[in-house]
């Protein structure tokens, strides 16, 4: 373990022992920290973590999410970590599955906590939501060599404990169950299904992946409002592609969106 000083949470750390092949195996815990992905990034160029190596901490000062948004979270009451990965039997061109994987791993997490609730959604590209409320949010950042993956950052931010927050569409375990949990606990049972996620991948069930992932993906083949370029429209999202753009269905043609090109009207 390294840290810079010894808290209580740490001494809880210490005690985690995933039910793991490698993922979770080394965990580095950092009291605080700008971001776990910049840490993680930097122990992988340093050739300091092994495959399946978490970087976890109580504050995050800098966290970053998707479309380049600050993440938010209130020390010691939410999870905030990073795994470091090594696919290289992953073509560079597929790591869109790597995405599914990890949304549907921390989907399985969620349900696992407050049952199969159909309210518990990945909401493309990879942010959870319950209800109309973000949960939690994932950033996967992939270092490549040529056309494989040499190693990926797999950033997860989700919301336990906190009750209060500066937005109305966030919420936490907390604020939908009234119960408290213990962060040590529960970080143990995310890297467990983080695992068996990833390993579906690597024996190469991509078709169940997918099929999962569209099963639990919001507004899928739902009619709902979206803005394109700044205007209106109504669509359905039918899937999406091998790129990970999304598919969606507007007046009879089907159009395909990358992160920045689409956005969710409520």
């Amino acid at each position: 373990m390294l840290g810079l000083n010894v808290t209580k949470y740490e001494k809880q750390v210490e005690a985690i022992y995933p039910q793991t092949l490698f993922t979770g195996q080394q965990l580095v815990w950092l009291p605080e920290c700008a971001s776990t992905n910049t840490e993680a990034h930097n122990l992988a160029v340093q050739n300091r973590a092994t495959d399946g190596c978490c970087v976890i901490t109580d504050k995050q000062t800098a966290g970053r999410g998707q479309r380049g948004n600050q993440w938010e979270a209130a020390p010691g009451e939410n999870l905030t970590l990073s795994v470091i990965w090594h696919p290289s039997f992953l073509p560079a061109a597929d790591q869109f599955q790597l995405s599914q994987v990890v949304a549907l791993a921390v989907h399985d997490w969620g349900s696992a906590l407050l049952g199969a609730d159909p309210a518990l959604r990945v909401k493309w590209p990879n942010d959870i939501f319950f209800g109309q409320q973000k949960l939690g949010g994932i950033l996967i950042e992939n270092t490549l060599n040529g056309s494989k993956i040499q190693y990926s950052i797999v950033g997860i931010g989700l919301n336990i404990n906190q009750r209060e927050f500066g937005v109305s569409t966030a919420t936490s375990l907390t604020c939908l169950t009234g119960r408290a949990y213990s962060l040590p606990t529960i970080v143990a049972r995310l890297l467990e299904c983080l695992e068996r996620r990833y390993l579906q991948l690597r024996a190469g069930r991509v078709g169940a992946l997918r099929a999962d992932y569209l099963r639990v993906l919001y507004r899928y083949q739902e009619e709902h409002s979206y803005e394109i370029e700044g205007r209106r429209v109504t669509g359905q999202i039918v899937g999406v592609d091998e790129h990970g753009r999304l598919a969606v269905a507007i007046g009879g043609h089907l159009r395909h969106f990358d992160l920045k090109e689409i956005k969710y009207v409520h």
